[in-house]
């Protein structure tokens, strides 16, 4: 039996990973800068019931951070260390290195959470990338504007979650009473935890293709891709994921596969998951952005479905430096369909359709009666989502797709 440091959770709700520490029979400590956060969500709160010891550090002052956390260890000591909050990487990866645990080194972890350092590096080990620069004034936002030309890209450079993305495509987009260029910074961006935004903003070209996810595990350097997930959004100008569908990887990615694992060499991703994003188009492939962590947004629930295992139990062991077996070539395709308001308002209800169907793996709602809601413009908008895994893909769709249409959503 395994001793886990988990920290901070996903989405403050995503208690996947401490449920298979749990459903292995390991133990855990919890650590965090908030813990009533977790404790006034009834279903959270009683999964943290069995962790060993819960930890809180307000405001995650890392002299404190390491101080608990090196008493804790010398009283219990921790055999892996596992965080999937892109806001705590960096500490996280300090915190391993100073207990000597598996896990991404702390440069990489400090390079990968700021998109344009990445873009920089990559370009300067002579990886194409599209035209991008730097902005943390307005005024730089619209030097880097007329710069770059229409269409453009404008991203938080330590964003994740899609969060406060800005397309500008038009001429008309740039016209005084429409432009957001004016008043972008300050940003005052609260991503949760006590962490602000840094306002570095990112200006890039604007890629159109096709948008895939490819998820991998890393030991010691060595990368394997897991499997490929591609995304449907839905209608601009929204940033959300409608849903996707994940092949389990058998040999058929290659070409993706090589180019993957050359992003992660360039970054010197040496151990973890990862879950790398790339635009399909008409020229190949271009990187939209490397992700240091397991992929968030339900997409593991996903990949469990399709390749019939937990992956969260491989991402402990992978932090554990074990052997991680092979999909089994009797993986199916598995596919999911998010569930959105066609309006602004107050939720009342969700009234969903009774399947008894086996093919439905999965189905969740996300907020509560009461919760504001509205058309999906970010991840963070959407309702709850169905998962469906069938032989083949257009099995799968069809069944989440109806599932979806027969949703009734109601509001207050």
């Amino acid at each position: 039996m395994a001793h886990l440091l988990i920290i901070e959770l996903p989405g403050g709700n995503d208690t996947d990973i401490i449920q298979a520490a749990i459903d292995r029979g390991d133990s855990f400590t919890f650590l965090t800068a908030d813990l009533p956060l977790y404790q006034q969500q009834p279903p959270v709160h009683a999964l943290l019931q069995h962790a060993r010891a819960c930890i809180e550090v307000p405001n995650f002052d890392m002299r404190e951070v390491e101080f608990s956390v090196l008493a804790a260890h010398h009283a219990a000591p921790f055999d892996a260390l596992l965080c999937l909050l892109d806001i705590r990487l960096i500490e996280a990866a300090k915190l391993a290195q100073r207990l000597g645990l598996k896990y991404l080194n702390p440069t990489s972890a400090q390079l990968l959470r700021d998109k344009f350092s990445v873009r920089t590096r990559l370009q300067k080990c002579g990886i194409d990338q599209p035209l991008f620069t730097l902005a943390t004034s307005n005024e730089e936002l619209k030097a880097a504007v007329t710069q770059i030309g229409l269409p453009v890209l404008i991203k938080p450079s330590d964003g994740y979650g899609s969060q406060n993305i800005v397309k500008l495509k038009f001429e008309e987009d740039l016209a005084p009473w429409m432009s957001p260029l004016e008043d972008m910074l300050p940003s005052c961006a609260d991503y949760g935890l006590g962490v602000k935004a840094n306002d570095r903003l990112l200006v890039e070209e604007y890629m159109e293709g096709i948008v895939i996810g490819c998820d991998t595990f890393t030991q010691n350097g060595q990368h394997t891709l897991l499997g490929v997930n591609e995304k449907l959004f839905f209608e601009p100008p929204s940033f959300a994921i409608r849903g996707g569908c994940f092949t389990p990887n058998h040999g058929q990615f290659a070409a993706i596969e090589s180019y993957v694992f050359a992003l992660l060499d360039a970054v010197d991703f040496d151990w973890g998951a990862s879950h790398v994003e790339l635009m399909l188009h008409a020229n190949g492939l271009s990187l939209i952005e490397i992700n240091p962590r397991l992929v968030g947004a339900k997409i593991p629930r996903l990949i469990n479905l399709a390749c019939k295992r937990s992956i969260h139990s491989d991402l402990i062991d992978l932090h554990l430096n074990r052997v991680i077996p092979p999909f089994s070539e009797t993986s199916e395709i598995a596919v999911t369909r998010w569930l959105v308001a066609d309006q602004t308002a107050h939720l009342a209800n969700v009234e969903l359709p009774t399947s008894d169907d086996p093919r439905i793996g999965c189905v969740e709602i996300l907020k509560l009666a009461g919760d504001p809601v509205r058309p999906p413009m970010e991840n963070a908008d959407r309702i709850g989502y169905v998962m469906s895994c069938a032989a083949t893909q257009q099995e799968a769709d069809e069944l989440a797709d109806a599932f979806i249409c027969q949703s009734v959503v109601s509001y207050l």
